[in-house]
């Protein structure tokens, strides 16, 4: 999207290899720019980072708290944005409370946290045997609740980026596992010299969204 939308340079970062061979295979389907520069490294390497310079756009989507070190991988991000530059991230909320959510989420993240460091520790035959239950589980919700289980099941790669199936395990394992509410992330991040210019928020488990501009 970034190449689409005219930027003159990118740079795109990951630490895990099977995701840095999708962006490659990605550039390589419009032509292998020349503009366009993927390095395998980690956020939480503060030499490297330091070494790459400073963007007008630095974007993170659902990633920084994945990393272990949720805190310092949002500061080594934000240390990329150029002077009123934009720093984009989504991070999971943290929630508290002990509701039952519109995607069928329940419960608070401290309760998901204890769940994905658990399932992660299981052999893999037993994470298969929860990842089946709780695809039935869902689909006799869908029943229950008059949706159209293979409507949802089909439809669910289009919105999300991944299969139905896919999208279940990688909310079952996903760890590590950090959180933050919004007034968390603000007092983090204002401080480091950026100006929240937008904000898309839940109450639930899922991502909220930020955008801030560097003003100092």
């Amino acid at each position: 999207m970034a190449y689409k939308l005219g930027a003159k340079s990118i740079l795109s970062l990951d630490i895990d290899e099977n995701s840095i061979a999708c962006c490659q295979r990605l550039k390589q389907s419009i032509g292998d720019p020349n503009n366009w520069q993927i390095v395998q490294a980690s956020i939480l390497d503060d030499v490297f980072i330091s070494s790459l310079g400073k963007f007008d756009f630095v974007y993170s989507w659902g990633v920084l708290h994945h990393t272990g070190q949720m805190w310092k991988a949002i500061k080594n991000a934000s240390n990329l944005v150029a002077d009123q530059g934009y720093f984009c991230i989504a991070i999971y909320n943290k929630s508290e409370g002990l509701n039952i959510y519109p995607d069928f989420r329940f419960g608070n993240s401290q309760f998901w946290l204890l769940e994905k460091k658990f399932y992660i520790s299981l052999p893999r035959f037993i994470q298969s045997i929860i990842n089946f239950c709780c695809m039935s589980i869902l689909i006799l919700i869908y029943l229950v609740t008059f949706n159209n289980p293979l409507k949802i099941i089909k439809g669910h790669k289009s919105f999300r980026g991944m299969t139905w199936e896919t999208s279940i395990i990688d909310w079952l394992g996903g760890y590590p596992y950090e959180f933050a509410n919004t007034e968390e992330i603000f007092k983090f991040i204002k401080p480091l010299g950026f100006n929240l210019e937008n904000l898309k928020c839940n109450n639930g488990l899922l991502n909220n969204e930020f955008l801030f501009k560097k003003v100092a």
